[in-house]
C-alpha cells in the first residue's frame, strides 16, 4: 500500500478526465496529493492505480501523465520515451537541419522541449517531477546524436509556475552564440540564447516551404520577424516588403537575406495594423503576401479582441490581393480554434467582396507532433489562399 503522503488520489471528475485519456488533471480534480513534486502512482479512492504521472502539487495542472496501468515508472522509462522520440525524428528523414526533436505532452514527456539546429541542441524544461532527470537526458542524447553543444533555455514562465529556477547556460560542450542552418537550399542565422522560443520558428517550416511553391509577383511579409516567411519568397518575386515593428529583427531578417544573395529587399519598420491601413488607402495590391502574426489571444478571455485584430489584419490583406494573387494567413493562437481560424477568414473575404480559394490547410510541422484528444498540441492554423475573382 502507498504511504498516504505519496498517494495522488482522484477524484470522480477527474477519474473521468484520466480515462478520456487527456494526459492533464487539474489540482481541483484530485482529493489527495504528495507534498512533493516527483514520478507518483494515480488511483482512484479504493487504492487502484491507473498509472503513473509526473505531479507537482504547486501547480495548477497537478498531474502529467506518462503512463497508463500500474506499472512503475522512473528513470529506465522516462529514457526509453526520449528515446523513442529520437526514433520518431529520424524515421521522419528531415532534410533540413532545424527542427524538433521531442514535443513534450505530445511525446508523453511533460514540459520537456528538445529541438535541433544542426550540430547544436536546445533544450526547455517546465516540469520540477523531471528535472532530476534532465543529466540523464543529456546523457542519452550526446550518446545518441553527438552534438557540439547542449544549451538549457530554461528560462519560460512555466519553470516559474512549477517553482523551478530561471537560467540559460549551457548543459554539455560548447554552444555558439550565433548557428547557420540549412533549410530547404536555404540559410538563415538563429541566436540560441536570445532568439524567440529556442531561436526560431521551426513549427512553421513546411508552411514556409508551401507558399515557396506558390510566390511570384510583388511580395509582402507582414510580422516578418526575422525573415523566415519572407526568405521562401526573395528569390521568386519582383519585389519583397519586410514589414515589423522590432529594428534589430529586421536588421537581423536584412543579414539572413544578404547571406542569401538576396539584396533588394526593403525593411519596413512599422506597427502592422497601421502599415496595412495605409497600404489599402494606397491602393496597393500585392501577388503574395505572408501573415504570421504572434498569438493574439493568449488567454481565453482573450478571444474575442483576438478574433478582431485577425478579422482586421486578414481583410486588408485580402483587399491588397491582386487577382490571382496568394496569402499565406496564420494563427499561433491556441485558444482561436481552427473552426474559428476559417470562419474569421471567410468573415473577412466577406466583407473584402474577395472570392478566395483554399490552396492548402496547414498546421505544424509532424516533427511537432499532435496528440490525438489533446486539442492543446495541436496549436498552429496554417491557410493558403487564392484569390478567385
Amino acid at each position: 500500500m502507498t504511504a498516504p503522503s505519496l498517494q495522488v488520489i482522484l477524484s470522480q471528475r477527474g477519474l473521468e478526465r484520466l480515462q478520456s485519456r487527456h494526459p492533464w488533471i487539474y489540482k481541483s480534480d484530485l482529493e489527495h496529493l504528495p507534498h512533493n513534486p516527483g514520478l507518483y502512482p494515480v488511483q482512484d479512492r479504493r487504492g487502484r492505480v491507473y498509472g503513473w504521472a509526473a505531479v507537482n502539487p504547486l501547480s495548477e495542472i497537478s498531474v502529467r501523465m506518462l503512463s497508463y496501468g500500474d506499472a512503475e515508472v522512473g528513470r529506465a522509462f522516462l529514457l526509453h520515451l526520449l528515446e523513442r522520440s529520437l526514433d520518431l525524428r529520424a524515421a521522419l528523414n528531415i532534410q533540413d537541419e532545424g527542427y524538433r526533436l521531442v514535443h513534450g505532452e505530445a511525446d508523453s514527456l511533460p514540459g520537456l522541449i528538445v529541438d535541433r539546429y544542426g550540430d547544436t541542441l536546445v533544450m526547455q524544461s517546465g516540469s520540477a517531477a523531471l528535472e532530476p532527470f534532465i543529466p540523464d537526458f543529456v546523457e542519452l542524447l550526446v550518446s545518441k546524436l553527438r552534438p557540439k553543444g547542449i544549451l538549457a533555455r530554461f528560462e519560460n514562465r512555466s519553470r516559474s509556475l512549477e517553482g523551478l529556477e530561471t537560467f540559460v547556460k549551457p548543459l554539455y560542450g560548447v554552444v555558439d552564440e550565433e548557428l547557420e542552418v540549412h533549410e530547404a537550399g536555404l540559410r538563415y542565422l538563429v541566436n540560441p540564447y536570445l532568439g524567440q522560443k529556442t531561436g526560431a520558428f521551426l513549427d512553421q517550416r513546411l508552411n514556409r516551404q508551401t507558399l515557396g511553391k506558390h510566390a511570384h509577383g510583388d511580395a509582402l511579409d507582414v510580422f516578418s520577424y526575422h525573415g523566415a516567411f519572407g526568405l521562401h519568397l526573395a528569390g521568386k518575386v519582383n519585389s519583397l516588403e519586410c514589414i515589423d515593428s522590432s529594428v534589430p529583427a529586421l536588421e537581423r531578417a536584412q543579414q539572413i537575406m544578404e547571406l542569401n544573395g538576396y539584396n533588394g529587399v526593403r525593411y519596413v519598420e512599422a506597427n502592422a495594423f497601421d502599415y496595412l491601413r495605409a497600404l489599402e488607402s494606397e491602393r496597393r495590391q500585392f501577388d503574395t503576401i505572408s501573415l504570421d502574426p504572434p498569438a493574439l489571444a493568449k488567454l481565453r478571455k482573450d478571444l474575442p479582441s483576438a478574433y478582431r485584430a485577425y478579422k482586421e489584419l486578414n481583410l486588408r490583406c485580402i483587399k491588397m490581393l491582386a487577382p490571382g494573387g496568394t496569402l499565406a494567413s496564420s494563427s499561433c493562437s491556441f485558444h482561436v480554434s481552427e473552426p474559428d481560424f476559417y470562419a474569421m477568414l471567410e468573415d473577412a473575404a466577406r466583407d473584402a467582396g474577395r472570392r478566395l480559394r483554399i490552396l492548402e490547410r496547414g498546421t505544424q510541422a509532424p516533427d511537432h507532433p499532435e496528440l490525438l484528444g489533446v486539442p492543446e498540441t495541436r496549436y498552429l492554423k496554417f491557410a493558403l489562399l487564392q484569390a478567385a475573382d
